[in-house]
């Protein structure tokens, strides 16, 4: 019995999409509301764009001045489309995520062994990372420092998508799923720490960085999969089902 993995990248889209809806409730049905609503976030979208380049040209203490600056807008109109400082850096963690998603998803679809994905997806985590490291940064600083977590309603959005992805594939084999969310809110917390550590230290290069985690990643994946009796190393398919002894009797 084998499940392919294949539509891997359907069901991430899926995971982010559904995270969003919930977070931002029923939408309305009013046809201007919803051209308006367009609209807004459509600027928003912009006015992030620009907050991110600010923080990759002033580093990590950029100001909500910067930010304007770089935008081309004033304070005040900035803060019409965003609460507060707090609802900007959500917003810039929301772009992380979803920058992080469109590196990991081609390599997690990669032809290759679920091993040889692993390893691409760390790599490709990690060069998000390297390419917006004062993003990243000042995300952190404001987790640690702040009343709210910028990266909360990201990170729920990724560990939302490799948990759907765990339990689509731990029911394929039908065998316990009830372990997917916990664990992919584990592989989020490694990720990120692993990410804060190395940016923060620089100690080693990223493709050693990358393949200390996908080893971390790999063997725990491994051990999940004997546990269940489940083989992940299949050239073709990246998993199969592995009849234990016992029962083979």
């Amino acid at each position: 019995m084998t499940r392919s993995v294949k539509d891997l990248k359907q069901q991430i889209a899926q995971g982010i999409a559904g995270t969003a809806k919930a977070a931002r409730g029923a939408a309305s049905d009013d046809g201007r509301s919803t051209r308006w609503s367009a609209h807004r976030e459509a600027r928003r979208e912009e006015l992030v764009e620009a907050a991110v380049a600010a923080i990759d040209r002033h580093g990590p203490e950029a100001s909500i001045e910067d930010i304007a600056a770089a935008a081309g807008v004033s304070k005040p109109v900035l803060y019409r489309y965003f609460a507060d400082k707090t609802d900007l850096f959500a917003a810039v963690g929301t772009w992380g995520a979803n920058t992080v998603l469109e590196r990991l998803m081609p390599a997690l679809v990669a032809e290759g062994t679920l091993r040889e994905r692993v390893d691409l997806g760390c790599d490709a985590y990690l060069a998000a990372l390297e390419e917006h490291p004062n993003v990243f940064l000042l995300l952190v600083q404001h987790r640690v420092g702040g009343e709210t977590d910028p990266l909360a309603d990201g990170k729920a959005a990724i560990a939302a998508a490799i948990a759907r992805v765990m339990g689509d594939v731990l029911r394929g084999f039908h065998v316990d799923a009830g372990g997917a969310e916990p664990w992919a809110h584990g592989l989020v917390g490694l990720g990120m720490s692993t990410g804060e550590w190395w940016l923060t230290r620089r100690t080693m290069t990223r493709t050693a960085v990358a393949g200390y985690l996908a080893s971390f990643v790999w063997h725990a994946l491994a051990g999940i999969g004997t546990a269940y009796g489940i083989a992940v190393d299949d050239p073709d398919e990246g998993l199969r089902l592995v009849i234990p002894e016992e029962d083979a009797r």
